[in-house]
């Protein structure tokens, strides 16, 4: 048997999920008010649809660099070094007045390498541990508390607004890339079996069989359906609070993640004694309030609804992951969060950012943008979302297995 991790490697793998946080907040979350300072609002949806647009083809980097048998360690190093330096050079294109074209290329090739890094840091966590779902939960919640540090830092060097966050944002990558060298390598995922995977394996997409399956079928549709309208917080929330004229908004947008930290130590247990529908309806249901509340246009509604953030992901994506880890045979619990990952983050995001961008173009006068209306029309599509879940998962059969 694996033997159990020391203290001391479990603080290494808390401090590498701490760092990892940090650098991805520096960037992602202050993008949209970035670009927002820069007179570049209409870049906003295509700049975070690079996001999704990297998520899509992550799988296939990730197969690549299975097949060269490197470990996640070392592809990890390699992916921060690319995300540190597309980041400083996007930090000084918006400085130097580069055109929209260039800057948005820029931040194309900075997420290919970023967005990996999740999956990267989290196979390396995984591979060490004994009981994942025992150890992961506490292990995971410093990646969230490394996000809300990114946030804050931000906020108290005051460069919400500026370009020079994505020079801070350089800076904690290297910090990540040295600190990887304290860490024992540790297993390679490859076991030379690895390069027979064909393209379709790599995206998950052989695991489109399980929707054959009516209750996966619907799991995996409502997390693509909703992660459209929640693909608005990030790009939108930061522009709401400076319109409200509010002050250290990289910070007031961590409030979403103290809820996520609470209750990420929590969803095991409410997974234990609350049926998985109802878990998930309470997801969506704080992602209607959540939308709802920032529809009222005023200060305390819209920070309790970026509270409500935390709690809404969790119990909808973290919850649906679980379920996927559990409920669905051993065989193809990988490929099927593959799929999870390509539908939410990639194809859901990348509509999401799209459509987003699109209804807020309908939202916008002479006096500004009409953020009643904007926010008001996305929690009307969670609450669509919440029905079409509501009527359509059965959830006795397969939760029965998922309980087990």
């Amino acid at each position: 048997m694996q033997r159990d991790l020391t203290w001391i490697e479990k603080a290494e793998l808390m401090t590498m999920l701490f760092l990892h946080g940090m650098a991805l907040a520096a960037w992602f979350v202050p993008l949209g008010a970035i670009l927002e300072s820069a007179n570049l609002r209409s870049l906003i949806p295509f700049a975070f649809g690079a996001a999704a647009i990297a998520a899509l083809t992550s799988p296939l980097f990730f197969g690549a660099m299975a097949d060269r048998t490197l470990s996640p360690l070392k592809v990890l190093r390699l992916t921060s070094l690319g995300s540190a330096i597309f980041a400083a050079i996007v930090g000084w294109q918006l400085e130097s007045g580069a055109t929209p074209s260039l800057i948005l290329l820029g931040i194309q090739l900075q997420s290919l390498m970023s967005v990996p890094t999740n999956s990267l840091s989290g196979s390396i966590v995984f591979s060490r541990l004994t009981n994942s779902q025992r150890q992961f939960g506490s292990i995971r919640a410093l990646g969230t508390l490394g996000w809300m540090a990114g946030c804050w830092l931000v906020s108290l060097l005051q460069v919400d607004n500026s370009p020079k966050s994505f020079y801070l944002s350089a800076a904690l990558w290297i910090i990540l890339i040295l600190f990887t060298f304290v860490i024992s390598p540790g297993p390679t995922t490859s076991n030379g079996t690895v390069s027979k995977l064909t393209l379709r394996e790599r995206f998950g997409l052989d695991a489109l069989v399980l929707l054959k399956n009516h209750d996966h079928r619907v799991i995996f549709l409502t997390a693509t359906l909703v992660a459209v309208p929640f693909a608005a917080f990030y790009p939108y929330t930061p522009a709401h609070l400076s319109d409200l004229g509010l002050q250290s908004i990289s910070a007031l947008m961590s409030l979403g993640q103290v809820a996520e930290m609470g209750i990420m130590f929590l969803i095991g247990g409410i997974l234990t004694h609350w049926r998985l529908k109802w878990v998930i309806l309470l997801g969506l249901g704080f992602g209607v309030v959540r939308y709802s509340l920032y529809a009222f246009d005023t200060a305390i509604p819209l920070l309790a609804g970026i509270t409500l953030h935390g709690l809404a992901y969790t119990f909808t994506q973290i919850s649906t992951q679980i379920y996927l880890a559990k409920g669905i045979d051993a065989a193809w619990r990988t490929r099927a969060q593959a799929l999870l990952s390509m539908l939410t983050a990639g194809v859901g995001n990348l509509l999401g950012y799209l459509f987003t961008g699109l209804w807020l173009y309908f939202c916008e006068s002479d006096n500004g943008i009409n953020w009643r209306l904007f926010w008001g029309g996305l929690s009307l599509l969670v609450f669509l979302v919440f029905v079409y879940f509501a009527m359509n998962y059965r959830g006795q059969e397969s939760e029965r297995e998922y309980q087990q």
